[in-house]
C-alpha cells in the first residue's frame, strides 16, 4: 500500500533523507522513531507530495507520489502535530467541508456517524473547534479520513501534548483503523505507544533508516535500549 525506493531529499549540501526504502502493507501500523532532524517529518512531507524528492520514488496504492497529484491526495489523510482545522466552525461543519473538498458528499446522519466512529461524543459535534482539546481535534481529523475513505493515514507526533487517557484512546482508534484495512505511518518520539500500536518500528538517525524491528519480537525495555544505542543518547539521573 505504501512503498518508498531509495527516497532522498537534499537541501543544498544537507541531506535530510537518504535512500529510504519502505514497504508497508495494507492494514499495517508502522512507527518511525528518531530525534528531531532524523528525517521523520521529511518522509511524511515527501509522501504527501508537499515537497519533491531529490531522487528515488514513492508509491501509494500503486500510484507514484508527485507534488500536485490529486489522485494520491484522495487516498491519504494527514494528521499533523498541530491539527489545522477551522476554529470558528463546529466539528460537524469542519467534517462536512473537508469531506466535500475531497469530492465525497455525505448526509448529516453519515457525518455524525463518522464523528462517532472517531470517538467524538455527540454533544461536541455542534461546538466550535476553538473549544476543543488536541485530542478532540485529532478525532475530527480521523473522522475526515473515514469520510473520504482514505487508504493511508500519515500522523506526525500524534501523542505530543496528549494526557494518558487521550493517548490511550488514540491508540484504540489506531487499532480499529488498522483492523479495518487502513495503512498507518506514524512519526513519533513516544516509544511506549510505538511499541503498543505498531506492527513494525523503524529507527531513524540523520536521515537514514538505521534499523527496523518487529514489535512482537521486542519488549519496551529492549526497544528503549536499542533506540538509545542507535541515536547515541544517554539517560541522565537527577
Amino acid at each position: 500500500m505504501l512503498k518508498a525506493e531509495n527516497l532522498t531529499k537534499k537541501y543544498g549540501d544537507h541531506t535530510a533523507l537518504h535512500d529510504l526504502n519502505l514497504n508497508i502493507a495494507s492494514g499495517e501500523v508502522y512507527c518511525m522513531l528518531g530525534a528531531n532532524g532524523a528525517g521523520k517529518t521529511t518522509t511524511i512531507n515527501l509522501l504527501m507530495g508537499f515537497i519533491e524528492a531529490t531522487s528515488g520514488h514513492a508509491w501509494i496504492d500503486g500510484l507514484e507520489v508527485r507534488p500536485g497529484n490529486l489522485a494520491i491526495r484522495k487516498r491519504i489523510a494527514y494528521i499533523p502535530e498541530q491539527v489545522m482545522l477551522y476554529p470558528m466552525l463546529t466539528g460537524l461543519q469542519n467534517l462536512r467541508y473537508f469531506s466535500e473538498l475531497s469530492g465525497r458528499k455525505s448526509t448529516p446522519y453519515q457525518l455524525k456517524e463518522w464523528l462517532l466512529a472517531a470517538g467524538l461524543q455527540e454533544e461536541a459535534h455542534s461546538k466550535k473547534l476553538n473549544t476543543y482539546s488536541k485530542g478532540m481535534r485529532q478525532k475530527v481529523g480521523i473522522s475526515i479520513a473515514l469520510a473520504k475513505q482514505a487508504k493511508v493515514l500519515l500522523m506526525d507526533e500524534p501523542t505530543s501534548g496528549l494526557d494518558p487517557y487521550a493517548s490511550n484512546e488514540l491508540s484504540r482508534l489506531v487499532g480499529e483503523l488498522s483492523q479495518n484495512g487502513m495503512t498507518i505511518l506514524m512519526a513519533t518520539h513516544d516509544l511506549f505507544r510505538a511499541r503498543e500500536d505498531a506492527h513494525r518500528i523503524g529507527i531513524m538517525k540523520k536521515g537514514v533508516l538505521v534499523r527496523e524491528l518487529e514489535t512482537k519480537a521486542v519488549n519496551l525495555h529492549e526497544l528503549e535500549k536499542e533506540y538509545l544505542h542507535i541515536i547515541g543518547s544517554h539517560l541522565h539521573t537527577v
